[in-house]
């Protein structure tokens, strides 16, 4: 039997039996089936968007319990979307993981700075998505959790000043 410190298990809210909501926001197709049919398998409520304007909207109408948000999309790209939802009290403090082929340290020191709560990196596999989901929405030691963050801020900034 699995317990979970925040009464959560496979994505089931248990106090309330019902799933946790996840908005996914990608201009790819392909990508936003991936997310959806893997986190439905694990019990997730999922709800896609296919642009920045469109998952801004949902994220601030559902409130849901995490974001997963594209960072290069037409229009509305995923920093704007990220930047408007850290700035809106009613929004600030759903984690938003952001996916992303840029691996550049510049992105990563902007996500992390602009409040993203981590990053996966494309192309990703069906188990790297679920384990940092996890481990953003369920953390078995939230201030180790944002110490990481730092840290990973930090060494960014201080490799950016090196090059």
């Amino acid at each position: 039997m699995c317990l979970s410190i925040s009464g959560v298990q496979n994505g089931i809210r248990m106090d309330e039996n019902r799933p946790e909501t996840i908005v996914v926001v990608d201009d790819e197709e392909d990508i936003l089936l991936l997310c959806r049919v893997n986190l439905e398998f694990e019990g997730y409520q999922v709800v896609t968007a296919s642009s920045g304007v469109e998952g801004l909207r949902l994220a601030r109408e559902l409130h849901p319990s995490m974001v997963l948000l594209d960072v290069m999309m037409p229009s509305m790209d995923g920093w704007h979307v990220l930047e408007a939802l850290k700035s809106d009290p009613e929004t600030a403090e759903i984690p938003v993981v952001m996916l992303t082929a840029r691996v550049q340290g510049e992105d990563q020191m902007r996500g992390w700075s602009g409040g993203a709560a981590d990053y996966i990196m494309k192309p990703f596999s069906p188990v790297a998505l679920l384990e940092t989901m996890r481990n953003v929405l369920h953390p078995h030691d939230p201030e180790e959790a944002q110490r990481r963050r730092e840290r990973s801020l930090e060494k960014l900034r201080l490799l950016n000043s090196q090059f």
